[in-house]
């Protein structure tokens, strides 16, 4: 898929290094990217006007802070219309367990990842909210064994 912002290379330099390390100064950036620190921060600037950045944010360590559950759950829809979609995404957002929600082509309607502080308050969930939730007809729920790979990030050419 073609990248829909015009960026050029320096853009690209600077979005490459703003994932490696977020928290960086401007000055760093422009030395890292070569160019002068003026026209990185009003290019960076333009880069989150534009959507490109969306925004910075710190990656947590859920089992170090207590959170010892990760679960994905593939959540089938008994109507899909517009309307059920969009009323099912909206209540996503009002459950902290579920940390990102996707709509899904396939077998299921919606894929949610879950983080949990341990195996009960995860079941208690999935129980009481989610398969009671209007328009919900499957819930398969998929518990994560060991974390391989975070990358987080967007893989640029």
């Amino acid at each position: 898929m073609p990248i829909r912002a015009e960026l050029d290379r320096i853009d690209m330099k600077i979005l490459r290094e703003l994932q490696a390390d977020g928290r960086m100064t401007n000055v760093e950036l422009s030395e890292r990217v070569g160019i002068s620190a003026p026209p990185c921060l009003r290019r960076v600037r333009k880069l989150e006007e534009a959507g490109v950045i969306e925004g910075y944010r710190a990656m947590l360590n859920a089992p170090a802070l207590g959170f010892d559950v990760v679960a994905f759950c593939a959540v089938g829809l008994t109507l899909q219309s517009e309307a059920n979609l969009r009323a099912f995404a909206e209540k996503t957002l009002s459950w902290p367990f579920v940390r990102q929600s996707w709509m899904v082509s396939g077998e299921s309607d919606f894929l949610l990842h879950c983080v949990a502080r341990n195996l009960a308050a995860f079941q208690d969930f999935v129980i009481d909210e989610l398969t009671t939730a209007a328009n919900v007809d499957t819930v398969r729920t998929m518990l994560t064994i060991r974390q391989v790979k975070n990358e987080g990030k967007v893989a640029f050419d």
